[in-house]
Formats: C-alpha cells, structure tokens, sequence
C-alpha cells in the first residue's frame, strides 16, 4: 500500500490499493476513490468496538475500501482546515491520541479506548478522560487543526505545552500536567493555570492550532440573531 499527502491546510491523503489490501476510514472522510474501489460500513470488531468508537468521538460505523481487478485508489480528509501525519506502527508501536484525531488506517490496525491515569490530566490537559490507543502492523493517518510537528523526546527528557496543543503520543511516553508558576503569571499570561508535560523516552505529535481556539476566534464573524432579525458581521 502506498500514500501520498496532498495540499496545504486542507489536506488529503491518497491511497494506492492493491488487491487484498483494505483500508478502513472515519465515516464521511472519503473524497473520491477509482471505479474499481468498492466500500461497505460496518461496525468493525463489533457492537463494543463501535460503541467504544462512539465514546472517543469517533462514528459507530467505519467505512471499509478495496478494490478489484486491478490497483485501485481512495483519498480521505479532515473536516476542518488542518493537516495529516501518517504514523507507522509497525514493530509493536503503540499510540495514544486525542479524540476526533483518527482518519483512516490499514487492515492491520487495531483500535481500543485509553483512559487517563491522572484526575488532574483529565481536567486540566486538554485531552479529556477517554483517549484512542491505536497499534498493529500497519499505518494510521492522522488529522489535527492547525500544523503538525513531531518530537523524538529521549530518556528522562521533557516538553511543556499549552494545554489541548499534545495530538498523541506513544505509548512509552509519560503524560502529566504541572502549573505554570507563579500567580501572576498564572493569571496574566494567558496560557492558563497549567501547562502539559510530556516525558520521554517516544515521539510525541503536537498541533499548532486547537479546535476549540479556531471556533473562538470564528466566533466574533459568525452570524447572530438580533432584534430584528439574522443579521452579519462583516470583518476587515
């Protein structure tokens, strides 16, 4: 199976499938696919798989696609403007990512729910309680707002990021949260009251933009119902 990545803050990943190869994908992320590809939507590993999908903002359903007769294609995308890594898992990798975080993956990998270790990360990382945990022999693609950049963080070494920025990491990867300093700060620095810490040894996945700061910064311009009825607001 092979992918390329296409575009700039709208991307999609392309997929060039073999026959016998399948790809499985969020529900409403295909964008096009060849004649020869076919799709079917199920619930993949069953009612419990599905219902633990649901549970991670994921759709109860997946669709499957693979084609016949001959190679064939499929490209997926994000629903809002961002980007896709492809993260391979092959050799016994394990990831844990954010909700909504999953695009599309290979036969080979498989998916469960994780659950934060730590009450404080559950209200104040940014991540929420239930997390994704992905694994197998095969490659997961990945879609985040904003831009992506990966960290290899080494043994005992560790990053600090503003809550809700961390997409995922790998499993060997230890997650925390710890303040940001003094009151002052805390107040008018405006990152808020704690920071993420992630230390290694594993690769870490960041996002420049959360989905939450995108719709906050939409909001002034969208339109609101006012006395007279909708009504605009028009920027510079």
């Amino acid at each position: 199976m092979r992918h390329s990545i296409t575009g700039d803050n709208l991307q999609f990943v392309h997929v060039e499938l073999d026959p016998g190869e399948m790809v499985w994908a969020e529900a409403g992320a295909m964008v096009y696919m060849s004649g020869n590809t076919s799709m079917s939507t199920r619930a993949r590993g069953g009612v419990l798989s599905g219902l633990k999908r649901v549970v991670t903002g994921e759709s109860f359903f997946v669709t499957e696609f693979t084609t016949q007769g001959g190679p064939g294609i499929a490209a997926f995308a994000g629903r809002v403007p961002g980007k896709i890594s492809a993260i391979d898992l092959r050799g016994g990798r394990e990831w844990i990512f954010q909700k909504d975080a999953f695009l599309c993956a290979e036969n080979a990998v498989q998916m469960d729910i994780a659950f934060q270790k730590r009450l404080g990360a559950v209200f104040f990382g940014g991540e929420g309680l239930i997390l994704q945990r992905y694994w197998g022999e095969g490659t997961v693609w990945i879609h985040a707002p904003g831009d992506l950049t990966e960290f290899n963080l080494g043994p005992g070494e560790t990053l600090k990021i503003s809550s809700g920025h961390v997409v995922g990491w790998e499993a060997s990867v230890a997650y925390d949260i710890q303040t940001v300093g003094g009151i002052k700060t805390a107040f008018f620095g405006g990152e808020g009251l704690f920071v993420t810490t992630l230390t290694g040894p594993g690769k870490a996945l960041l996002q420049s933009m959360t989905l939450g700061k995108m719709a906050l910064a939409l909001m002034p311009y969208m339109p609101h119902q006012s006395s007279g009825g909708q009504s605009f607001r028009i920027g510079t």
